[in-house]
């Protein structure tokens, strides 16, 4: 029953984000996803209109429908799910508007009262991988047909860099106020400094060793000037010395992604705040290494 509500939960938040926050565009990093998403919905469209009701069961097994990570889920306009090729088949046959609070309930039913079209719209949300086990953001396509709405979507499993940016201006400020403080949250992975694949790292300019790391405490104390990349280049220095001559900057090098547990190209922006060099970076993903 927990399982069962959480869903719900995160069904209607898919539904609330679109409704508050619009449409927007897809990162460019995932025009092949988003392509791949849209005519898989387009697809399921197509065959509901040509076979009706008889469509759903075809949605919700094992076939054309399911392509790696992208099924097809419907809901209809009284908020009853229909149908679903993942994790969501369990809510087959329930109104998921029931266990919803009041401003849940206001936003789900707005999105589903919109105007049958051929348009596709998009909406951001998060949801239970059903590959990992973890939540994760997902962004989905849907269009509304006759009384349904048919969805679509896949994982963003990176973030930008406009929120990679962020979160660093957001980790120096708390080091610039309150070092120790600062290293102590984000040492204990407080949710303040940590977001999906972003995380901060902070390094003592005197002694040149970390002093607090978002993902990987066993880096906590240890010589940053002897961190190499996953393919061996001597990124510490390299991040040291630019930070001693700029004060700020970038680099580029291969490593690991703690959500697609794979190594990547990873860009880590970085900027001095006193004796300290504060570090987050965002993964463009692409290269494994192995």
């Amino acid at each position: 029953m927990l399982l069962i509500c959480r869903n719900v939960v995160l069904v209607a938040a898919m539904f609330l984000v679109a409704n508050v926050f619009g449409q927007g565009i897809p990162e460019d990093r995932y025009v092949e996803e988003a392509d791949r998403a849209k005519s898989l919905l387009r697809k399921a469209v197509d065959y509901y209109q040509k076979n009706g009701d008889r469509a759903l069961a075809a949605f919700s097994r094992q076939g054309a429908f399911i392509e790696d990570q992208f099924y097809v889920y419907v809901i209809d306009t009284q908020g009853i799910m229909l149908a679903s090729g993942g994790p969501s088949a369990n809510l087959i046959g329930r109104d998921v508007s029931g266990a919803l609070n009041d401003d849940l309930n206001k936003g789900f039913k707005a999105a589903l009262a919109l105007p049958e079209s051929d348009e596709i719209h998009h909406a951001d949300y998060r949801w239970l991988s059903w590959q990992d086990g973890r939540e994760e953001r997902k962004r989905v396509f849907y269009q509304r047909v006759d009384d349904k709405i048919f969805s679509v979507g896949y994982y963003i499993q990176r973030s930008s860099i406009e929120e990679a940016k962020t979160l660093l201006d957001h980790v120096s400020d708390a080091v610039a106020e309150n070092p120790q403080q600062a290293f102590e949250r984000i040492n204990e992975l407080d949710a303040a400094f940590l977001k999906d694949d972003l995380y901060a790292f902070v390094i003592d300019r005197d002694t040149q060793r970390f002093v607090a790391h978002g993902y990987n405490l066993r880096l906590v104390s240890s010589d940053f000037r002897k961190l190499h990349s996953a393919d061996d280049h001597p990124i510490g220095q390299q991040i040291l010395d630019a930070a001693a001559k700029n004060g700020v900057g970038d680099i580029t090098y291969l490593w690991p992604n703690p959500v697609t547990r794979k190594n990547e190209q990873k860009v880590t922006l970085f900027k001095t705040r006193g004796n300290y060099i504060v570090a987050v970076g965002y993964y463009l993903g692409g290269v494994s290494g192995d």
